[in-house]
């Protein structure tokens, strides 16, 4: 973690100290992203009820992504936006800095910036939470887009997954094997008849995440609101940014109803998606998932770079990753594969 009393001008370095790079002489030939301009927003935050605004600037090469609380007194805490930065994992992730500035719920705004390549950005935010806006990363990707994308002098690199990374959690699961593309595998199952099992396979690229995935919202039942509140989240949850499942469990209570047929797991999708792009680089590996959550992506992470046979830094080859369609089969996951 880093202190409040971090620079700008500082970043590039923090960012190579944190991050160990071994890069092979030869120059990849895709670069590092940012955004072309700044862009806000206005929401309230999804646990806190908060109102707060919300700034994305652009950054330096090998800056990373940061969290700036500007209303934080003495200019600002700088939080860095990487899983070991990660202080709480309860129906969010939050990222703190050594004196305690925290920020809440970063996972959706992560995703859309994995999703759109972003690799280097500021973001001001004047309280303790992104603003959940509709519940899902499709908010975010707007603002990038709206914002426009320019490529840097740097080159981009990735963490290549080099063997199987996992965690186990009784009957939960987060793993990671090599690939040598980004792709996500998540199966869910709750004992619910209008949920009950779903299963998501993605290769993920800017189309496929924008497609497949963005929309998707957070989810939750009528009959846990009260419970949620009642331990200080969900304040600023309402019908405008969350899927509610009725109390007997057999509809969806928005008029608008679902957005996708399976939207609660490709939902689950996003969230790790945002989760893993904490590992400061873009990941070359297939990740699966059984009934994972925030806690258990971060702890995979952890274990991952505490190992440091299990991975390396390689130059990004390919932005799009695409694998034809009968490899992506015979790659899928099931249950019994893995037990």
């Amino acid at each position: 973690m880093f202190d409040t009393g971090t620079s700008l001008e500082t970043l590039p370095t923090l960012a190579s100290e944190a991050f160990e790079r071994h890069l092979p002489p030869a120059v990849p030939a895709v670069r590092q992203r940012t955004l072309k301009s700044s862009i806000s927003c206005t929401g309230v935050g999804l646990h806190s009820g908060t109102k707060i605004t919300m700034t994305l600037h652009p950054a330096a090469p090998d800056s990373g992504i940061f969290f700036r609380r500007v209303d934080i007194a003495g200019g600002g805490a700088l939080i860095p936006a990487h899983w070991a930065s990660v202080s709480d994992t309860r129906l969010n992730t939050c990222v703190s800095d050594a004196s305690g500035v925290s920020v809440h719920t970063i996972e959706h705004l992560m995703a859309a910036l994995a999703g759109m390549s972003i690799d280097n950005a500021v973001i001001d935010i004047n309280g303790p939470e992104v603003p959940v806006m509709d519940g899902s990363a499709a908010p975010f990707v707007f603002l990038v887009e709206c914002a426009g994308v320019v490529e840097q002098a740097a080159p981009r690199c990735a963490i290549k997954v080099l063997k199987r990374v996992a965690i186990e959690d009784g009957d939960k699961l987060a793993m990671l094997t090599p690939d040598h593309c980004f792709s996500v595998n998540v199966e869910i199952n709750f004992a619910n008849p209008l949920i009950g099992r779903q299963d998501c396979w993605l290769t993920m690229n800017g189309q496929s995440f924008k497609s497949e995935v963005s929309r998707a919202r957070t989810f939750g039942f009528e009959h846990e609101v009260a419970a949620l509140r009642a331990a200080g989240l969900a304040k600023g949850g309402s019908l405008d940014n969350a899927v509610v499942i009725s109390s007997d469990g057999r509809q969806v209570v928005n008029d608008e109803g679902l957005r996708y047929e399976d939207e609660f797991v490709r939902h689950k999708v996003l969230d790790a998606v945002g989760d893993l792009y904490l590992a400061g680089a873009p990941l070359l590996a297939h990740f699966y998932g059984l009934r994972t959550g925030h806690g258990l992506n971060n702890r995979l992470l952890a274990t991952l770079f505490a190992d440091r046979s299990a991975w390396t830094v390689v130059p990004m080859e390919s932005r799009e990753g695409r694998i034809p369609a009968a490899a992506a089969a015979s790659r899928r996951l099931p249950a019994a594969a893995i037990a």
